[in-house]
């Protein structure tokens, strides 16, 4: 089994996105490839094939999307069919090509074309086979007239303890999003059982923005040395283990309400197993290369790491380079990366677009009222721009 290298960690930092490599032998445990803690722990999923995502922002998303009637829509993720659904029930004679790699989200959309026969063809696959699945089927390039790129974990996969994407659910300790379709792609468990130290404080702050991922790591390789890791809460303890003089939800998120202090460790993990940052790219650019001059591209991040991808990529930087700072950001180089996003969110988006022209040039946010309704949906940023 091949983990994803920290010789990947340092350039992602510089927006490089190269592909997976194998770990260096001396970043693992020991020399012996891990056994995988959760083989099969997501085939349970299948008894769980129910709606059960809160779209975000769906006025807004099909506001932007503006679809007519017999044009062609690519849902990237499908997920639950959320926006989906209110497009299909709203817009007469649509395509819904509707892709994700999850198999749970795969099975949905099959149920969904048997309610909408013609309209909905289901596609089984990651970002980065996207172009070629579709080609198969041919869907080429410039065909689509309107995409939605969701990133992120669905509540679907959050609410379901076998996946092991929640902390708060105990369950195996999994978070792939392909379930079970690989049997040679690691886990979460592999990754926090398997990678020494340095390599795993590395994977904590890059991928989940931890300030105390060295503290974090340490308490994670002095508790495997005692019993192997394969379980959500007891990673969550782990972790918490770490701060020994604070509560568990001593942390507060963004409406100030607690959060566990291992909510950044479990994104860091998820985000480096199922290599999503990568992914994202690829979404992104195979969106660019199926939508046709003038369609309409709206994605959705849900934390910064992702948004940041996003907003480069509609300005048409090379994600290959560092990132470029305004003069203002350059003053504030002291601040830190929650104070710069705050204030990069409500920024327009300046620049020369390349292939794309903005539709709304600040960040679109859910409304008080929505966050109430669906907290998850707090961290939301709809950026939405048209193909020139």
């Amino acid at each position: 089994m091949a983990l994803p290298g920290r010789a990947l960690l340092v350039p992602l930092c510089q927006g490089s996105w190269g592909m997976w490599r194998d770990t260096p032998a001396h970043h693992w445990r020991n020399l012996r490839q891990p056994v995988c803690l959760c083989s099969g722990s997501a085939r349970s999923s299948r008894d769980l094939e129910r709606e059960l995502h809160t779209p975000v922002l769906r006025s807004e998303v099909l506001h932007y999307l503006d679809i007519q009637p017999g044009q062609v829509f690519l849902d990237l993720t499908f997920g639950g069919g959320g926006h989906s659904k209110a497009i299909l029930r709203s817009v007469p004679g649509v395509t819904l090509i509707a892709a994700d790699r999850d198999p749970v989200a795969f099975r949905l959309a099959q149920k969904l074309a048997e309610e909408y026969p013609g309209q909905v063809r289901p596609v089984l696959g990651r970002f980065s086979q996207l172009r070629e699945l579709l080609s198969v089927q041919g869907q080429g390039d410039g065909s689509v007239d309107a995409v939605l790129l969701d990133a992120g974990c669905s509540s679907m996969q959050m609410d379901d303890a076998e996946r092991g994407f929640s902390l708060s659910r105990d369950g195996p300790l999994d978070m792939r999003m392909d379930a079970d379709r690989y049997p040679a792609m690691p886990c979460a468990a592999d990754v926090v059982n398997a990678l020494d130290g340095q390599a795993l404080a590395s994977v904590l702050a890059v991928y989940g923005e931890e300030r105390h991922a060295r503290r974090i790591a340490a308490a994670i390789v002095q508790a495997r040395g005692v019993h192997p890791i394969g379980r959500t809460r007891q990673l969550a303890r782990i972790v918490a283990g770490a701060f020994p003089s604070c509560d568990e939800y001593a942390r507060r998120d963004r409406l100030q309400r607690p959060a566990h202090v291992a909510t950044k460790t479990f994104q860091a993990l998820r985000v480096f197993v199922n290599d999503e940052l990568n992914e994202l790219v690829a979404g992104l650019r195979a969106a660019q290369s199926l939508l046709r001059q003038g369609g309409r591209l709206c994605v959705l991040t849900f934390h910064s790491l992702e948004d940041r991808i996003v907003k480069r990529f509609l300005r048409g930087e090379d994600l290959s380079a560092p990132p470029r700072r305004s003069i203002r950001q350059h003053a504030r180089l002291g601040a830190t990366h929650e104070d710069e996003e705050d204030e990069e969110g409500g920024a327009e988006m300046g620049g020369d677009g390349g292939h794309w022209v903005p539709i709304q040039k600040k960040v679109v946010l859910p409304s008080t009222e929505e966050v109430q309704e669906n907290p998850r949906g707090r961290s939301a940023k709809l950026r939405v721009a048209t193909k020139r």
